[in-house]
């Protein structure tokens, strides 16, 4: 049997990030996603906060693909508890994408749209019982070591 809400996100946990200032080559987009990142790092610290990005949600209300799905798009930050093993809150900004549902009303779609915060609480938790949480962490920390021990810069011999 499927699964009725599908989750995905890309995590960045803000402790793993060193420094916030922008690259001087990144595009328009790069640069306002450095400056959410940075301002979700200054309204929630690092400690137990994570930024979801390149993510959404998609509800299934039926059975059938292409009707009674409606996906959203959302991002900002989750916190977890001191051990880093439940969700304890979020703070998300979320929009609707798409949808493929003839009987959606707006009053449903506001509902569905605080309904999101619910589902990424449960998927997030998920992410954290599956161990993905602790290898992203080990490969952060991986390659802040590998930088240091080459004095701060990586790859073609800089």
């Amino acid at each position: 049997m499927g699964r009725y809400v599908d989750v995905t996100f890309d995590c960045l946990p803000l402790r793993s990030v060193g420094r916030f200032d922008v690259p001087l080559d990144a595009s328009p987009a790069e640069q306002a996603l450095c400056a959410r990142i940075r301002r979700a790092a200054e309204v929630h610290g690092s400690h137990n906060t994570y930024y979801l990005c390149n993510a959404r949600c998609v509800f299934h209300l039926t059975n059938h693909d292409q009707v009674g799905m409606i996906e959203f798009a959302f991002e900002g930050t989750v916190l977890t508890d001191p051990e880093d093993r439940k969700t304890v809150s979020s703070d998300l900004q979320v929009e609707l994408r798409q949808a493929v549902c003839d009987w959606l009303t707006a009053p449903v779609v506001r509902w569905l749209s605080e309904t999101v915060a619910q589902a990424v609480k449960v998927e997030f938790d998920r992410y954290i019982a599956a161990g993905d949480l602790e290898k992203t962490i080990q490969r952060q920390q991986r390659i802040r070591a590998e930088s240091d021990a080459q004095g701060g810069f990586m790859g073609m011999d800089l």
